[in-house]
């Protein structure tokens, strides 16, 4: 059997899978609260039970830089390691790899139903693709094209400068160096991104907090939710206005990843936050902002931009690297 993990810094889900001629097949998953445990052992440990001498190669994908066998997880207090879990299944037969470059080798066990397609492009069968994807943070990852061969390497690029485009982001900018000593693009762009969009259109009297939703999101633990459930619903403009930033600074950083690698193979939008927005994401600002690179436009049109619908993509891609790199070790 294989195991295979995405971790993140809310929730770390585990899962695992046997090779058929399909693809993967899945015999157990589960979801764990991060932060209510100690170390990532611990959690494979409590999913495991008995079973750790079945599993015959491992793979997790975690939201944070990996440096040899260790990574730091963003927004959690512990270091993942591969040492402790070799104890677990008494080998060592473990792969730790970014979470995004998980996702990216997932994109090997999708098919067409697991794509929204929100520009049909023209795919270069040559070209870099890349991925971003925005949930407790943003993560992105580019995809190699190596004489047909697709190899995803991570990046960190999520904690880059936020580069504001206009007086509205340079102002916000500005309320949010107020509150942090620097600015990332994780700042804008992410669930806790939302929030901070949301508290500077608020606190900058740009739009008005109704009493209801201020109550609401008081008794919230995910606030970025709460403002794109009550956005899409059109119950709230500061939350409708906070979403339409949002989409429009996710759709920018979309368009400069491509820029970046040169990704006329295609751009990957996953994560946890783009399902659930997508009738936001259809909407013109998004692309609008994907589009908008001045001379270099022409180019992103011809780039295909799809959504990732299934959730579990950062999962097969933990088990397809397991299965097809780690197997001979």
């Amino acid at each position: 059997m294989i195991l295979a993990g995405d971790i993140g810094g809310t929730n770390t889900r585990l899962a695992l899978f046997e090779k058929i001629e399909q693809g993967f097949l899945t015999i157990a998953e589960e979801k764990f609260s991060s932060s209510a445990y100690q170390s990532l052992s611990k959690i494979v440990q409590k999913f495991l039970g008995n079973k750790s001498h079945l599993v015959n190669c491992a793979c997790f994908g975690v939201a944070g830089p990996v440096q040899g066998k260790t990574a730091k997880i963003t927004n959690l207090t512990w270091i993942a390691d591969t040492f402790s879990i070799a104890e677990l299944l008494g080998h060592d037969r473990i792969g730790l790899i970014n979470d995004l470059e998980a996702n990216a080798y997932g994109l090997n066990e999708l098919n067409d139903n697991d794509f929204l397609i929100l520009n049909k492009g023209e795919s270069n069968p040559t070209g870099n693709r890349a991925i971003i994807s925005a949930g407790t943070g943003i993560g992105e990852a580019g995809i190699f094209n190596k004489d047909g061969e697709l190899r995803p390497f991570a990046t960190e690029s999520g904690h880059a400068d936020f580069a504001p485009r206009n007086e509205l982001e340079i102002e916000l900018l500005r309320y949010l160096l107020t509150k942090f000593e620097r600015v990332s693009l994780e700042r804008v762009v992410s669930g806790l991104g939302l929030q901070n969009i949301y508290d500077f259109l608020r606190d900058t009297k740009r739009a008005e907090e109704p009493t209801w939703l201020g109550e609401e999101i008081k008794k919230s633990s995910n606030v970025g939710a709460v403002i794109s459930k009550n956005g899409l619903e059109g119950k709230s403009a500061i939350c409708e206005q906070t979403l339409d930033i949002f989409v429009s600074l996710y759709g920018a950083e979309a368009g400069n990843m491509a820029l970046r690698l040169l990704a006329t193979g295609g751009v990957y939008i996953g994560g946890g936050i783009a399902p659930k927005i997508l009738p936001k994401l259809k909407e013109k600002p998004f692309l609008d902002s994907f589009f908008s690179k001045g001379r270099m436009r022409e180019l992103l049109e011809l780039i295909p931009v799809r959504v990732i619908l299934n959730d579990k993509a950062a999962l097969l891609g933990a088990a397809h690297f397991a299965y097809y790199e780690l197997q001979d070790y």
